[in-house]
């Protein structure tokens, strides 16, 4: 219970004020996703040798970026990292490193995580759930951004000047 309290979880956490629910919800997605059974879209043995060769890059270049953004973004946020969407009360603004490229990297992790885990199952069910990964990870972000608008004065500067979970794009 003391590394609940640690992350920020509230004593009466099943009301949900700190966004408890969207750290369940995120539990149970994330066990779904994994235990999905894979449909492939197209067989894999008919694939081009040029084809695999793009798969695996996919796979690498994805798995790659996720470990990066998940690892730095942990890292990066120190003490003030938790699982809710709610910021620590002591918690400080980060700007800067992988912060500087996108708003929520541990999110945009998951994504990237997905999009690999979807290349190398080579399924379109997972593809599907990917999708339902980004759009509920936009839905948290939005949350948590209300939050940290209200915490810190400077967050709809950073919001304006970092993209929220696809560098450069989105």
């Amino acid at each position: 219970m003391n590394q609940l309290k640690e992350w920020g979880f509230s004593g009466q956490w099943w009301r949900g004020e700190r966004g408890e629910y969207w750290v369940v919800a995120q539990t149970v997605l994330s066990l779904g996703f994994v235990l999905l059974p894979a449909y492939p879209g197209l067989q894999a043995d008919p694939l081009t040798p040029t084809m695999g060769y793009i798969r695996w890059g996919t796979i690498v270049i994805f798995g790659l970026i996720a470990a990066l953004m998940m690892g730095l973004g942990g890292l990066q946020l120190g003490q003030n990292l938790t699982p809710l969407p709610h910021p620590k009360a002591e918690g400080a603004l980060v700007t800067s490193g992988v912060y500087g490229l996108v708003r929520h990297p541990l999110y945009s992790g998951v994504i990237f995580a997905a999009i690999a885990y979807s290349s190398w199952q080579w399924s379109w069910v997972h593809g599907l759930g990917t999708l339902i990964f980004f759009l509920f990870f936009d839905l948290k972000a939005r949350k948590e951004e209300a939050w940290l608008t209200a915490k810190f004065a400077d967050y709809g500067e950073y919001q304006t000047q970092v993209k929220k979970l696809i560098p450069w794009l989105y």
